[in-house]
C-alpha cells in the first residue's frame, strides 16, 4: 500500500473565508476568557480563528497536516487543566500551568492521529501525534502564517543585530540572499510580529526534544500569500511520532514575551531522577582577559598563575565557577585529548577544588572528534562540573544526545556558536544551563551596541536562557585594545559600567559568565556588589517593568524578600519604576548604582555613583540613564 508523506499546514488568512457547509465546530476559551480559539471543519479540512480581547488576531485560516487527504474527526474531547509545578531553577520558582485543551481524534485514509490545541491566557499551541500504524518514515510538518497587511517583523540574525522592523517583502529579500555556502539564507526563530494595532505575536516551537527525529523549525517568507511558512523535517522509527509544539504567544508589549511561561509549560517535565547537582551560578572567564596587565605588573595569559588569580577572586566573592576557554588543549583525536604545555590543568583543578570553586572547560568540535560517547565521561574524570560546547552545529538529534550524555555524567552544558534553540529544554534537562543564541559580548572580536543589546534581550531571549557575557568593568582598557581578544576596532565598545551590571540581571541565564579581569572588578567593588549579591537562575519571581524595541528595558527579579532591578536605555532618559510590588508596612533599604552627570558611554563610560536610601511600597523611582547607560537597584528589608 502506498503511504503518503504528511505535511502539517497552518495558514493565517487576512480575509475570512465562507463558513457555509462546515460540519462541527469547537470553541476553546483561555482560562480568563479573553483568548478564543475556534476550530471547525470545512471541505473536510480543519480551519481556525483566533480572537484576543475582542479583536480578531487571526482570521479564518487552514490547518492541514494530511496532504491531499480528507480529514474526518472521529471524536473530540475538551478539558481544563490547572496545575502548579516547581522549577529546579528559573525566572519563577512556582509556575502555574493553566489552559483549556481540545483533542481531536482524526482519521485520514489509513492513518490515525490525535491533534491537540492548548489555549492559555497569553498563548496558543498546536501539536499532532501519529499512531504507530501506517506511519510514513519521512515527514515534513509545514505551517503557514498569513499575517495582517502592514505588519512588521523582527527576528534573530545569528551573531549579528536582530532584523526588523521589516515588511514581508524585505523578509523575503533577506531569505533569498545567499549564505556562506551559496544556499538561500536560513531565517531564525522566534519570529516576532507587530500588528498595525501595535499588538505582538511571537512564533516559534517548544518541546523539540520530545519530538524525536524532528529537526529545528525553519521559517520562510511567502510574498504571494503574505505568509510566513514554518517547516520541520523528520525521519523516525519511533512507535509514536510526536511533533514539536507550534507556539503563538500574544502580548500587549514585546516585553511580555520574556517572562511568558507557555513554552516552558509545554515542555516535557524534568526527566532527571536527581537534579540536586544542577546548580546555576556566576562564572569568571579567561578568554577576554588574555593580555590584561594588572597594576602589579602581572599580565594574564594561558598559565597556572593566571588561573589561580581567577580562582582566588571567585572564592573571595562567592562566584561559583571559573570557565577555561579554548587553548587548554592542543589536539583532539578519537579517544584522546592532548593537553597544552602552557599550563598544568590537573593542578588548576586541584587548586579550584581546594578553594571550593568549580570548573567549566571549553570544547571546540572543529578541532577534531573525541567522540561524544567518551567526551563527557572524560570531562567528568577530570573533576570538572561543566562543558562549554562550541561549534556543535544546528543539529537537533546531535544536541539531544549531547544534553542527555552530559546529564548522565552530571555535567552542566553551555552551547555556543549557532546552537539549536530548544525552547523549554531547561525544564526537561535542567543541566542545559544556557546557550549563546545571540551575539555574545565582543564575539568575533566585535562589540555590539546598546541598541543591539536591547533587541537581543527582547527577541533572542524569547526562546530561553542566553549566554551573552555581559559585565565588562574595564571598558576603557578594552576600547584601548589592551586585550589580545578585544574588539578589532578601538573605541567601538559603547556602554557604561552601570549598564554592564544591569545587563547581567536583565539577561536570564543559568550561567552568568563575567568576561573581565579580577582586578577590574576589585577596583569597583562597590558597584560589583550588585553582581555579587545577585543570585543566578533561582528566582522566585520576575517582571518586565518597561520594554521598547530600540528604546529601553527594565527588569525586576525577586529572591526571598530582596529585589534586584536592572534597566538600560539606548538613547538616554528617565524611566519611572513603580515599587508597588513591595510588601505593605515594611521599610526597605535601597542601594542605587547609577550613571552620573559626567558619565558618557563613548568618552567617560566608567563614571558611576552608589548611594542608599529608605523606601516603602508604592514609591516611584526615577531611573535616569545616559545614552547607552544603565541603572541598578538592590532592595532589601531594613534590619
Amino acid at each position: 500500500m502506498k503511504i503518503k508523506s504528511i505535511i502539517f499546514v497552518l495558514v493565517l488568512f487576512i480575509l475570512p473565508l465562507s463558513v457555509q457547509g462546515f460540519s462541527g465546530d469547537y470553541n476553546v476559551l483561555s482560562p480568563d476568557g479573553n483568548l478564543a480559539l475556534k476550530i471547525f471543519l470545512k471541505n473536510n479540512k480543519i480551519h481556525y480563528e483566533i480572537d484576543w480581547f475582542g479583536k480578531k488576531m487571526i482570521k479564518t485560516s487552514t490547518l492541514d497536516y494530511f496532504e491531499d487527504d480528507d480529514v474526518v474527526v472521529e471524536r473530540h474531547k475538551l478539558s481544563n487543566v490547572d496545575k502548579h509545578w516547581e522549577t529546579v531553577w528559573g525566572q519563577q520558582k512556582k509556575i502555574r500551568n493553566h489552559y483549556q485543551e481540545l483533542e481531536l481524534s482524526i482519521a485520514s485514509n489509513n492513518t490515525k492521529s490525535r491533534f491537540l490545541a492548548r489555549v492559555y491566557n497569553d498563548g496558543i499551541a498546536f501539536r499532532f501525534i501519529l499512531d504507530s500504524s501506517n506511519k510514513p518514515k519521512n515527514i515534513l510538518w509545514e505551517c503557514s502564517y498569513i499575517t495582517k497587511e502592514n505588519s512588521k517583523f523582527y527576528l534573530p540574525n545569528g551573531e549579528k543585530e536582530p532584523l526588523g522592523p521589516i515588511t514581508i517583502e524585505a523578509l523575503y529579500s533577506e531569505q533569498i540572499k545567499p549564505g556562506k555556502r551559496g544556499k538561500k539564507k536560513h531565517l531564525h526563530i522566534p519570529l516576532v510580529v507587530e500588528t498595525p494595532e501595535h499588538l505582538y505575536m511571537a512564533i516559534f516551537e517548544s518541546d523539540l526534544y520530545a519530538a524525536k527525529g524532528f529537526q529545528t523549525m525553519k521559517i520562510e517568507a511567502d510574498v504571494k500569500r503574505n505568509a510566513i511558512v514554518s517547516k520541520n523535517k523528520a525521519i523516525t522509527t519511533e512507535t509514536e511520532l510526536k511533533s514539536p509544539w507550534r507556539v503563538i504567544l500574544l502580548g500587549k508589549t514585546i516585553g511580555d514575551f520574556i517572562v511568558n511561561n507557555v513554552a516552558i509549560n509545554l515542555a516535557t517535565p524534568n526527566i532527571l531522577e536527581n537534579s540536586d547537582w544542577v546548580k546555576p551560578g556566576k562564572s569568571l572567564w579567561d578568554w577576554r582577559v588574555h593580555g590584561y596587565r594588572a597594576k602589579d605588573g602581572f599580565t594574564y595569559g594561558i598559565n597556572n598563575e593566571s588561573y589561580y588569580r581567577f580562582i582566588d577572586f571567585a572564592a573571595a566573592n562567592n562566584i561559583e565557577y571559573f570557565l577555561i576557554d579554548d587553548a587548554w588543549y592542543t589536539d583532539v583525536n578519537l579517544g584522546s585529548i592532548e593537553m597544552s604545555e602552557k599550563l598544568d590543568l590537573e593542578k588548576v583543578i586541584a587548586y579550584a577544588n581546594k578553594k571550593d570553586v568549580d570548573i567549566f572547560l571549553y570544547y571546540d568540535r572543529r578541532k577534531g572528534s573525541y567522540g561524544d560517547e567518551k567526551l563527557f565521561e572524560y570531562y567528568k574524570s577530570l573533576g570538572v562540573k561543566g562543558i562549554k560546547y562550541g561549534f556543535m552545529g544546528n543539529k537537533a538529534d546531535f544536541t539531544r544526545d549531547a544534553i542527555q550524555l552530559s546529564a548522565e555524567s552530571n555535567l552542566l552544558i553551555d552551547f555556543h556558536d549557532g546552537p539549536v534553540p530548544l525552547a523549554g529544554i531547561t525544564r526537561t534537562f535542567p543541566n542545559a544551563i544556557t546557550r549563546e543564541y545571540c551575539h555574545a559580548q565582543q564575539d568575533s572580536k566585535k562589540a555590539f551596541t546598546p541598541k543591539t543589546f536591547v533587541r537581543m534581550a527582547l527577541i533572542n531571549a524569547i526562546q530561553g536562557p542566553l549566554d551573552m557575557n555581559n559585565g565588562i568593568f574595564d571598558i576603557s582598557g578594552v576600547n584601548a585594545k589592551e586585550r589580545q581578544k578585544g574588539p578589532r576596532k578601538p573605541n567601538s565598545l559603547h556602554t557604561t559600567v552601570t549598564a554592564e551590571a544591569a545587563r547581567t540581571l536583565i539577561i536570564f541565564s543559568g550561567l552568568v559568565c563575567l568576561p573581565d579581569a579580577p582586578e577590574a572588578y576589585d577596583a569597583k567593588q562597590d558597584l560589583f556588589e550588585f553582581i555579587k549579591k545577585m543570585p543566578v537562575g533561582k528566582w522566585d519571581e520576575s517582571k518586565v517593568l518597561h520594554a521598547k524595541i530600540d528604546g529601553y528595558l527594565s527588569t525586576a527579579r525577586r529572591s526571598g524578600e530582596e529585589w534586584f532591578i536592572g534597566s538600560v536605555h539606548v538613547n538616554g532618559g528617565v524611566l519611572e519604576i513603580p515599587l508597588g510590588f513591595l510588601e505593605e508596612d515594611k521599610i526597605y533599604e535601597i542601594t542605587f548604582y547609577e550613571d552620573t552627570k559626567q558619565t558618557n558611554s563613548k568618552t567617560n563610560p566608567e563614571a558611576y555613583q552608589v548611594r542608599t536610601a529608605s523606601i516603602k511600597k508604592g514609591a516611584i523611582i526615577k531611573a535616569k540613564m545616559v545614552a547607552g547607560g544603565g541603572h541598578c537597584m538592590w532592595i532589601k528589608p531594613k534590619n
